[in-house]
């Protein structure tokens, strides 16, 4: 039932591919807005009860094999997140939904497949309930899936009614989980996000709203408007140092020599965020200089043909510190498919125990959840041997799935001649 199930699936998949406009009949195209959105919400059910099935089998298995009760469900949030492409913490999120919604929402489940809720909206039901126990989530389950219209509002309030002490001890949780984040926006700018208590954040913005309207009324805002200023007041009081005295921690940006001293066009790569235009770049260079930031140059070796990095000019005398960097510079963020989470741990692609060398070409860089994650059984990872080529790996996982992943390439001019083109083109072939 599940192959034919599958083969259905994907010749439908084929064909909703090849559709076509509505030829300007905007009824028809309500109508199909409605089917499709009907759809998702089907296939979202579905997916849900799929995913409890391959994480209960995974455990099922493991049990069977008598391994330690600690490795039962480790990675299996990974192997969700591979299917789905997503990231790993993604996939955990999709895992603890599908188990909260087959095992303790069955109404919700029912309502999901049905088509009369969407996918976000059961998720914030599932996200609304997660501090009550089994049967006080039970209860708010039967009581909300009468009226879809209202879930949220009913959940929050229900919650409160249940069980008043673990939503105190939700909101005490998330108070210990503050944090401050970044990500790339369009035209090399980024978003920093802070989590905090809700009366700090509003506390905070009122007082940078305060200050910045006290300087332009004053006349000592420099022609700012409130919103630059309030940034570079938030700026000057986090580092302790103005917007134009320079940044003071380390940033690496790597650029090839002829975009920093020629003039070239090829974009620049600032660890933790991504490309930078060419002028940028520049820019933040002479930025630094003229200002008292220090500022340090380092020689980094690429292949010219596919700006894979081969080497490091060390500027330590410990050689794992220069590796480390090597990585974080070759690798940018987490190696695992679809994961973009910060580097934290220097993983060896094949095991120190099973006589993995301590080198770039078997080095790669993880977050600490995929780090941890592929020590489970059945995962397999090795580095594939790409000469002349950006660094590849591959990653098994306990299903027999294979993904491969690919290193960014980095900024490096080439300067082979037509001949050498030639040449290279060639012994390729041979």
């Amino acid at each position: 039932m599940g192959a034919v199930l599958l083969e259905e699936l994907r010749a439908f998949t084929a064909r909703l591919q090849c559709a076509e406009t509505t030829s300007g009949d905007a009824g028809l195209g309500i109508e199909l807005l409605d089917a499709i959105e009907t759809l998702k919400s089907v296939g979202c059910a579905v997916q849900a009860v799929i995913t409890d099935d391959v994480a209960t089998s995974i455990r099922e298995d493991r049990k069977a094999r008598r391994l330690p009760r600690s490795e039962w469900a480790r990675g299996v949030g990974s192997q969700i997140a591979f299917a789905r492409r997503e990231s790993p913490n993604r996939g955990g999120r999709h895992l603890g939904f599908a188990l909260a919604l087959v095992h303790e929402m069955p109404h919700t489940l029912a309502l999901l497949r049905s088509g009369r809720l969407n996918e976000w909206r059961a998720t914030l039901l599932v996200r609304e309930t997660a501090c009550l126990s089994a049967a006080d989530r039970g209860i708010v389950d039967r009581r909300l899936c009468s009226d879809p219209n209202s879930l949220i509002a009913r959940a929050k309030a229900l919650a409160v009614e249940l069980d008043a002490a673990a939503v105190v001890a939700r909101h005490r949780k998330a108070v210990s989980e503050r944090r401050v984040t970044t990500r790339p926006a369009p035209d090399s700018m980024a978003y920093l996000s802070v989590l905090m208590p809700v009366e700090q954040a509003v506390c905070l913005q009122a007082t940078l709203g305060r200050d910045a309207d006290s300087l332009i009324a004053t006349g000592n805002g420099g022609g700012r408007t409130r919103n630059q200023l309030m940034v570079d007041l938030l700026f000057d009081r986090g580092t302790g140092a103005e917007v134009t005295s320079g940044i003071p921690v380390t940033v690496n940006l790597v650029l090839s020599d002829e975009t920093l001293l020629t003039g070239g066009h090829e974009a620049a790569q600032l660890q933790g965020f991504g490309p930078v235009p060419a002028g940028i770049a520049r820019q933040l260079v002479a930025d630094a200089i003229d200002g008292d930031a220090e500022t340090s140059l380092q020689r980094i070796y690429a292949c010219p043909q596919s700006g894979s990095l081969t080497a490091l000019e060390s500027q330590s005398r410990t050689f794992p510190k220069s590796l480390r960097t090597l990585i974080d510079l070759r690798d940018q963020t987490c190696r695992t498919p679809w994961c973009d989470a910060p580097i934290r741990h220097h993983d060896h692609i094949r095991s120190h125990r099973e006589s993995g060398a301590t080198s770039a070409e078997n080095g790669s860089g993880l977050c600490e959840a995929c780090n941890y994650a592929k020590e489970a059984p059945g995962w397999t990872a090795r580095p594939v041997h790409n000469p002349g080529r950006t660094h590849l790996l591959d990653v098994g996982t306990p299903t027999g799935h294979h993904y491969r992943s690919t290193a960014p390439p980095l900024p490096a001019a080439a300067r082979q001649s037509g001949v050498e083109a030639v040449l290279i083109a060639q012994l390729r072939a041979s």
